[in-house]
């Protein structure tokens, strides 16, 4: 399987409150809302969105990548509210290992909810079974309790911690490894 496989058209995906989908440009307003935002950004690798233009950029720079069936993130709409709140996505796929890294965001209005667990689940469930990925794994700062929990949650095991592993917003920080096997699923 190869990534245009999936990322040559990407699929929408849906839990009982979720739609997982592509972006588009009418969700730029919803995606500056929580990309804006600094105590969504604090613990991820990116910074906040200072200005609505980072915004379009950022969306641009998305349908570049499904244009090109390169690796891009689904939105994460919620169905309740009709609005986009979050993104999820394999940030990585190795198709040669069958492994693949998840990344995700949710807008601060919805955390404390289990939604973005909803969607790693779901994302985990299509990995391994549309994308015959047989290792999912995911990276979070240590002092990111909320992401630590989703992982947990989502059916992922803490592997360690890898020391000093990234360098962001002008320092190095450990980062915690959680993963999930295929025949963790499967059980």
């Amino acid at each position: 399987m190869e990534i245009k496989d999936i990322y040559g058209n990407l699929p929408g995906l849906e839990t009982e409150r979720l739609v997982l989908r592509k972006i588009s440009y009418e969700d730029i307003d919803d995606i500056h809302t929580y990309a804006s935002n600094p105590e969504v950004s604090k613990y991820v690798f990116w910074e906040a969105h200072e200005t609505r233009v980072a915004t379009e950029d950022y969306v641009k720079m998305i349908l570049t990548l499904y244009a090109e069936g390169k690796i891009a993130p689904w939105g994460i709409h919620y169905k309740e509210d009709n609005k986009l709140i979050g993104t999820v996505d394999f940030v990585s796929w190795s198709t040669q290992h069958k492994t693949a890294e998840i990344g995700y965001a949710l807008s601060k209005n919805y955390w404390g909810r289990g939604i973005a667990t909803e969607a790693v689940k779901e994302l985990i469930r299509f990995g391994m079974s549309e994308m015959d990925l047989v290792r999912i794994q995911a990276k979070s700062l240590v002092a990111n309790i909320g992401s630590e929990r989703v992982m947990e949650k989502a059916g992922m095991t803490f592997e360690g911690i890898l020391r000093k592993f990234i360098y962001v917003k002008g320092a190095h920080y450990d980062v915690k490894m959680y993963a999930i096997i295929k025949e963790d699923v499967q059980s």
